[in-house]
């Protein structure tokens, strides 16, 4: 008799919850017990042979993040966006299951380990095979470095003249704001304060402000304060 996706899905859960798969494998860094990819495949090869599901994986997204550990070395954080066709097949009913898996690895499996946990936990979601806690993706636990803190005064100058730009502010303000911004080079963001210095310009110019090179500043009508600085826009 032809089944469908969802008779199946069905058929293999109450097969699988008779005997569970149990936590057999233990993280060494963290203590907990957990089920291993290799036990799911393990437990559900022959259901799904038998009942004649086949489930059919699809990689949507893929993110990576390089971090650091903390003892200096490269660490890929790797997100993977899956989806998972269920098909029946029987009458090629299908269904898709969207699960997201994510991994930690010094070299090249991150990847391999982030699809892993997928399959993993849209299998146990499938089948409802019960588990403890939601940290069991991976058998080893990473140190990661710490992220830096961004400097408060590096923020507050720099917010500052984002919030300028967005009013009018008087050649006066703009050459203040000039002057601070540049004041944050050599801090590990150039290139980001760079921008900014290169959007007051802009600001000024669209203002009205004219660059007055000697005086090294923007100037209106009335004149304004020096810059005192061999970085100003009008010497490029």
């Amino acid at each position: 008799m032809s089944k469908t996706v969802y008779q199946l899905i069905a058929e293999v859960a109450a097969e699988a919850a008779k005997a569970g798969i149990a936590k057999g494998k233990k993280n060494q860094q963290q203590g907990y017990q957990f089920r291993g990819i290799d036990d799911v495949y393990n437990a559900l090869a022959p259901l799904l042979a038998k009942a004649g599901l086949v489930i059919l994986p699809r990689c949507m997204t893929r993110e990576v993040t390089e971090r650091t550990t903390r003892n200096g070395g490269a660490l890929f954080n790797v997100v993977v966006e899956v989806e998972f066709d269920f098909v029946s097949s029987h009458d090629g009913s299908k269904h898709t299951v969207v699960m997201y898996g994510e991994a930690m690895d010094s070299a090249d499996k991150a990847t391999n380990k982030a699809m892993s946990a997928a399959y993993k936990y849209a299998a146990m979601q499938a089948f409802c095979i019960p588990t403890e806690g939601d940290n069991d993706a991976d058998a080893t636990t990473h140190e990661v470095a710490a992220k830096p803190k961004v400097n408060e005064q590096f923020a507050r100058v720099f917010d500052g003249a984002i919030a300028l730009l967005n009013g009018s502010p008087s050649v006066d303000q703009i050459n203040r704001a000039y002057v601070a911004v540049a004041g944050l080079l050599g801090q590990g963001q150039d290139e980001k304060v760079s921008v900014l210095q290169r959007q007051i310009g802009i600001k000024a110019k669209q203002l009205g402000y004219e660059v007055d090179k000697e005086r090294k500043c923007f100037v209106d009508a009335i004149g304004a304060i020096e810059l005192g600085g061999s970085d100003f826009p009008g010497d490029e």
